[in-house]
């Protein structure tokens, strides 16, 4: 297997980047299959990123108690910040938690004492393994999937198609949302984790507003209709600066001229479970039609 050993020794870390961003894209897909725009996954990243590097290098923490304080840190943060923020919708939530998120990286900023300020942190540990981030999107997937088929799933979806339905049905529906947020901040937080203890190095500005758009960009590119799309998604936005390498100075261009094209022709994302079924839905009744 030594063309494996070739391709692993330099692809390594894109192919481990495409299942961290996997789980950043499901993270905000939560949020969104519960009909909230909230823009703060990003911020959660770093969070995470920030407490399980700090447990590894400062306190000599394991690295399951690591991930674990990345998951639970950036939990806590989205039930202290919920309440208020989760009681606006659209944009205006959108606008909250992308304010929530400069908040964070100024913060990173000025305590330079504890996270390195904008120098970041150097010299993290390389802890994270192929297996850890595929348990990890394996685990997610599968929880987000009999999520989405149990009660509070079809809650969520009552919810994010009309809220004042789902209240008059009996559907706690800030309760519902908080749980959308919370555990959308801990998969993001768990994507910070492993993250941080790939790349050796993390810095205020990775989790910006830029991270932020992508990840948004990951899930809606994919499609929001279930979770195979926001992988979907994850998957063609690692891959295409680094398809388009050869490009060099039009490589961004081309980049978002590809997406601008999806998004306009596939305006419901590449996974699309209803479109699928009316494809080879029609293709019994055509042939039926000619049969006779």
């Amino acid at each position: 297997m030594e063309w494996f050993d070739n391709f692993w020794s330099v692809y390594s870390n894109l192919v481990l980047t495409i299942g961290i961003n996997a789980l950043l894209a499901l993270s905000i897909w939560l949020t969104l299959s519960c009909g909230l725009l909230a823009m703060a996954n990003a911020a959660f990243m770093g969070i995470g990123a920030y407490t399980a590097s700090l447990l590894t290098m400062n306190a000599g923490a394991p690295f399951w108690v690591a991930l674990v304080g990345g998951m639970v840190a950036p939990t806590l943060v989205a039930l202290a910040i919920g309440g208020p923020t989760l009681r606006l919708s659209g944009v205006y939530l959108a606008m909250a938690t992308l304010g929530f998120g400069e908040v964070v990286r100024v913060l990173i900023l000025n305590a330079d004492s504890l996270t390195g300020g904008a120098l970041g942190l150097n010299g993290i540990p390389q802890l994270t393994q192929w297996w850890h981030v595929v348990v990890a999107l394996a685990v997610v997937l599968l929880v987000l999937w009999r999520l989405r088929r149990s009660r509070i799933g079809r809650a969520f979806e009552a919810i994010k198609e009309d809220a004042v339905a789902a209240s008059l049905m009996g559907i706690g529906v800030l309760a519902h949302k908080m749980l959308a947020f919370a555990l959308g901040a801990a998969i993001a937080g768990l994507a910070g984790a492993l993250n941080a203890h790939l790349t050796f190095f993390i810095g205020p500005n990775e989790f910006g507003f830029d991270r932020g758009v992508d990840i948004l960009t990951m899930a809606i590119l994919g499609g929001i209709s279930g979770p195979p799309g926001p992988v979907l998604g994850a998957l063609i936005v690692t891959l295409l600066p680094e398809l388009l390498r050869g490009l060099r100075d039009f490589r961004t261009m081309v980049n978002g001229l590809i997406l601008v094209l999806i998004v306009l022709f596939l305006p419901k994302g590449l996974w699309d479970p209803q479109r699928f079924r009316s494809w080879f839905g029609r293709a019994p009744r055509r042939a039926a039609a000619g049969a006779r």
